[in-house]
């Protein structure tokens, strides 16, 4: 129920976003004088749309009927006579399949010269249009930043953006989440479900934290303070005779165990496995300083991941084709991290939003405000399919002061769209294997 609840909330937000962004190329085009015909929320086919009257300027519903009688959809998306009814007979629409949105502008072949088309629109006015969808994503990434920093902020990332003076951290111990058979952490009487307050008077809110201070002090005795619960025994119902404690209550109680890590190179220092961790931190007067800054540095870190994504995917595949053994593995490993840091519609439908909307409300705005980062740094990628790609291609004709065919840019945008197209499917894929796994 949790994963169908998942799924459902996925979609819904996954839609919210695309659509989000398809408003900011809506609202450019028309500041900038260019005809949208129409608006769509989820893809066709229909559900319900209106239209935009000439006269009234009221919206006014489109009957079922007119839509096949007539073939609405498709005198939309063909010529119009008259074109200045394309503007004021735009429809807006609400569709069957939630998986996104659309802007269908008038003209959007760079080479239509007609007015109030986006092919007659100025460079700077295609700029703007193209790169109104990113900034709106970015924005809606901000508002939802701004909202969490005052409501109560996840603490995700180590280092994660924050103004010292005006926040507050409610900090959430790291929980052991397994321990390994006869590791020092089962000799020491470490057990699964224990929180580590403390190593050696430290403090930890992340578990990489507490794995790079066993590093540090490898062979060493380092003092563990951990908190758990264990039942209580009222020995007072009990007769003469021994009973047993079956109906105390759990009370939590904290231990002090001291831990011989193993030495260095050992398979494992420690011998557990630590579930992530997470505080939550309130700030006021700087949210929206908060708000911004957390922004921008997702930002960062999502184009450092693709960087460092697009270096392995190069450097793995090169590697292959050598005639050394030691080096085709590696190309292998570097492919496979690449595989396992990818996440496309089934992974992120299917896993993580179910899991962040069970974690509640404030992980599930975190984990769209995460992903709408994700959608504007995608779009600003210089692939022709994307808004990044398709002012890269217009620009580069600019700057050659040659006229960019219809022809040409549907080719192009076509042919990146379908490679596009295909590394969803492998990703898909992969995501489906993870999950079977």
């Amino acid at each position: 129920m949790d994963i169908i609840l998942g799924v459902i909330v996925g979609l819904l937000v996954l839609m919210a976003l695309v659509t989000a962004h398809e408003f900011g190329h809506f609202l450019a085009a028309r500041k900038n004088g260019v005809n949208v015909l129409e608006f769509g929320i989820g893809f066709p086919p229909r559900a319900i749309a209106w239209r935009k009257d000439a006269k009234t300027k009221k919206w006014i519903k489109i009957p079922r009927s007119e839509w096949k009688k007539e073939k609405v959809s498709k005198v939309v998306y063909s010529d119009i006579k008259d074109k200045s009814l394309a503007q004021n007979g735009m429809i807006f629409s609400l569709n069957w399949l939630p998986i996104g949105g659309f802007c269908q502008m008038d003209g959007e072949s760079a080479a239509d010269k007609r007015s109030g088309t986006f092919g007659k629109a100025s460079f700077l006015a295609k700029t703007k249009i193209l790169f109104a969808g990113v900034a709106m994503n970015w924005l809606v990434a901000f508002v939802i930043f701004t909202i969490l920093a005052w409501v109560g902020m996840p603490e995700f990332l180590e280092g994660q953006f924050t103004v010292p003076d005006d926040t507050r951290i409610e900090s959430v111990p790291v929980q052991i989440a397994s321990v390994a058979e006869g590791s020092p952490a089962m000799q020491a009487g470490l057990e699964k479900d224990d929180y580590i307050l403390s190593v050696d008077g430290n403090a930890y809110t992340h578990a990489s934290e507490i794995t790079n201070y066993n590093e540090e002090h490898a062979g060493e005795t380092v003092t563990y303070i951990i908190k758990r619960w264990e039942k209580v025994c009222d020995m007072s119902s009990c007769a003469e005779q021994p009973c047993e404690c079956g109906s105390g209550e759990k009370q939590e109680i904290q231990l002090k165990i001291p831990v011989t890590l193993n030495k260095a190179g050992s398979e494992y220092l420690l011998g557990v496995t630590m579930a992530t961790s997470q505080g939550v931190s309130y700030s006021t007067w700087s949210a929206p300083v908060v708000g911004a800054g957390l922004t921008l540095q997702l930002t960062g870190e999502t184009f450092k991941g693709v960087g460092i994504m697009l270096s392995k995917l190069v450097s793995g595949t090169a590697r292959l084709f050598s005639f050394n053994s030691d080096v085709r593995e590696q190309g292998q490993e570097d492919l496979s991290e690449v595989g396992d840091s990818v996440s496309g519609p089934v992974g992120i439908i299917g896993v993580l939003f179910p899991t962040f909307t069970a974690a509640g409300p404030a992980n599930l705005a975190f984990l769209a405000a995460l992903i709408s980062v994700s959608l504007a740094c995608m779009n600003v990628l210089p692939i022709p399919a994307l808004d990044g790609g398709r002012w890269l291609l217009i620009a580069i004709y600019k700057l050659r002061k040659k006229e960019l065919s219809k022809e040409t840019e549907e080719k192009i945008v076509s042919r990146a769209f379908i490679v596009l197209l295909a590394l969803i499917f492998i990703v898909t894929i992969l995501d489906i294997i993870r999950i079977a796994n």
